[in-house]
């Protein structure tokens, strides 16, 4: 039984023609971090594994109070943003200049003179000196700075047009009118409590997030991510077009632990794409599916790119419940997205790769299989009553354990070592964005800002359903395009979800429609971050790879109207008929989309085909018994149609 040398050895050589660490830095800002050496570089480690060690602990023995943690988590974060990413792309990349220490000690004294004056400035709440001020400002002033080195400039663009609009509201056109607040109510509303910077994003950030972060990076040091990848390959690579359908499973894999799209892009599409092309795929196809399916994992939990913990909190419901319900969602959008992958190696005649090129399932399950108790571990613990905190605390220490079950696994005290480093690390950007994000979201506790978006769409779409589910969908596009998953999620659930409430949309439907639209930017031109890596991999033109990543998404992107109109997909006043039967239709229903989408089925399809399949698809994925039988009679009609064409075909063709 051969291995996978000659699948490596393939590969190797599309790495060595594209530098995968200036593509990620391209494409994926949180790349550009310093390349330090000698004593600095041993500083960042030290600092990076305290920080990841002060979370486990606190994990596993108990939070400080709410304030004291949250403000020793931003305090870690500033020092190592400062300290890791140059001022500009002209500032030094091999070593920290004198300047970065000292904007990193002002960020420890900002953010540690919370903790310090705590049980002060507690008791004259609502009346904060000339010093917590002055503090207020520079700790605001320094998250912003951080969050664009780490981020981009636009979220804190965004976060300083809220802080004027809190200052300047008289101004504003007479639907977001109010009457203005003076900088020190400000100030002290955004920084001296728990509405502003130190709110429910932050609050997330320094327990959940970090953890789930940093088990992420335990299971990556193990070999996780070659495990997930060669799984992918056991099971889909023999199929019709395989190395697609390894992309599409191993993606979604990969993204449900990571939640980064461009970095799960980098990761396995420099494995998946060239396998793609090499049976046949154009390259922008290729592309796109890699794009469409690492964009996937932000919505397939556990960790949703964060924003599972994130929408608990804001839900006031147990993280389990969230991520039972963002399931079959998920899985409906990788169903529509390994759909047209098939159509289109049927349609292109593309066969799998040979069984002898494959890793052996069993020999693999066998050698490494135990890699997956930890993922079981998580969910047995979240089942039980367990808080995602103490979930992921257990999972980091099961993870550690059965890693020496092979030597190949074993935790040495190295990769231990880099794996709290690498999880410090991979904390920052969701860090800074979470606390910036708060701003947003103080700014519409202090002015209702929330409200009046809500009644603006509401307003606008004359107080019907599918024209402001149309509206909210742009807002978040437009809201979600170029911010990191969990500061998307905050900012379009702030401004879009109170339009779905007001016209009675369960919360959980509507959380997850924002999520769904906000991360679509990741794949939708001019942004399409996701879609220009996967460009950059495949070596095509990076429109045509986000146009068809969009066409591929198409099916999976309508899924979030299913669930609105029918929200017992998401299990809102679950039945388990009811159920089962809107989720039969619905599979029906994508599954006759992507039949439109690609124009095959058994044959090629005639316009009028495709278009009458669309409409058939619609009439399965909305609610209702009229509907679905229409939408049954076409889908039947389909493969009556389709089956006759490809047996004339065959008939015809010589043998």
């Amino acid at each position: 039984m051969k291995n996978t040398d000659n699948l490596e050895t393939e590969n190797s050589t599309a790495k060595k023609q594209i530098d995968l660490d200036e593509l990620r830095k391209q494409f994926d800002t949180e790349a550009r971090y310093r390349e330090l050496f000698g004593w600095q570089a041993m500083l960042i480690t030290i600092i990076a594994v305290a920080m990841s060690l002060f979370h486990l602990y606190t994990s596993g023995f108990g939070l400080l109070l709410a304030m004291k943690q949250r403000a020793t988590h931003l305090a870690f974060v500033l020092v190592l943003v400062f300290l890791l990413y140059p001022f500009s792309q002209k500032s030094a990349k091999e070593k920290i200049p004198w300047y970065d220490f000292i904007i990193a000690g002002l960020a420890v004294f900002a953010t540690m003179y919370m903790v310090v004056n705590f049980e002060e400035m507690v008791l004259r709440a609502g009346l904060p000196t000339r010093l917590d001020l002055f503090v207020g400002f520079l700790g605001i002033a320094l998250l912003l700075e951080g969050t664009r080195r780490v981020s981009s400039p636009i979220l804190p663009c965004i976060a300083i047009f809220f802080l004027f609009y809190c200052y300047f509201g008289r101004y504003f056109p007479e639907m977001f009118q109010h009457r203005g607040f003076n900088i020190h109510r400000i100030i002290n509303h955004m920084y001296m409590g728990t509405e502003g910077v130190f709110g429910i994003p932050l609050a997330v950030s320094a327990t959940f997030v970090f953890m789930f972060i940093l088990f992420g990076s335990f299971l990556e040091q193990t070999g996780m991510g070659k495990f997930i990848i060669d799984l992918s390959m056991a099971l889909a690579g023999h199929a019709t077009g395989g190395p697609a359908k390894v992309a599409v499973l191993s993606s979604g894999l990969m993204g449900s632990i990571s939640g980064s799209s461009v970095a799960n892009v980098c990761t396995t599409g420099m494995f998946t794409i060239p396998l793609m092309k090499s049976v046949g795929y154009k390259p922008y196809f290729a592309g796109a599916v890699e794009a469409v399916a690492s964009t996937g994992g932000q919505i397939m939990p556990p960790v949703m790119g964060a924003a599972a913990f994130i929408m608990a909190e804001f839900l006031g419901v147990p993280y389990i419940k969230v991520a039972l319900a963002a399931i079959v969602p998920a899985l409906l959008y990788y169903f529509a997205v390994m759909v047209q992958v098939h159509l289109e190696a049927s349609r292109l005649g593309l066969m799998g790769l040979p069984r002898d090129r494959l890793p052996n399932l069993w020999h693999l399950l066998r050698t490494k299989g135990h890699l997956l108790i930890p993922l079981f571990g998580i969910v047995y613990f979240l089942l039980s009553g367990y808080t995602p905190l103490k979930a992921a605390y257990y999972g980091i220490l099961i993870t550690v354990g059965v890693s020496f079950l092979n030597k190949d696994t074993r935790l040495s005290p190295k990769k231990l070592k880099e794996a709290l480093e690498s999880g410090a690390r991979g904390a920052l950007g969701v860090a800074c964005a979470c606390g910036t994000v708060g701003i947003i979201v103080g700014t519409a506790t202090l002015t209702g800002l929330g409200l009046r978006i809500a009644s603006a769409i509401v307003a606008i779409a004359g107080g019907m359903l599918l024209p402001s589910l149309l509206l909210t969908m742009v807002a978040c596009i437009l809201l979600g395009a170029g911010l990191p998953t969990t500061a998307n999620f905050i900012v379009t659930s702030t401004m879009c979800a109170p339009a779905l409430f007001k016209l009675n949309v369960p919360p959980m439907a509507a959380y997850m429609f924002v999520l769904y639209f906000g991360i679509a930017a990741d794949l939708s031109p001019p942004v399409a971050l996701a879609a220009y890596a996967g460009a950059g991999i495949a070596g095509d033109d990076p429109m045509k790879t986000g146009a068809t990543a969009v066409k591929l998404a198409l099916a999976g992107f309508l899924v979030p109207y299913i669930y609105v109109y029918n929200p017992m997909l998401v299990l809102v006043g679950f039945k388990p008929l009811p159920f089962a039967l809107a989720l039969v239709t619905a599979i029906l229903g994508v599954f006759l989309l992507g039949m439109s989408s690609i124009g095959f089925y058994k044959a090629k399809m005639a316009l009028w085909q495709r278009a009458l399949a669309f409409v058939g698809a619609l009439g399965l994925l909305i609610p209702g018994i009229q509907t679905d039988i229409l939408g049954l009679v076409i889908l039947g009609s389909m493969h009556f149609l389709q089956v006759q064409k490809a047996r004339k075909l065959q008939e015809a063709s010589p043998t």
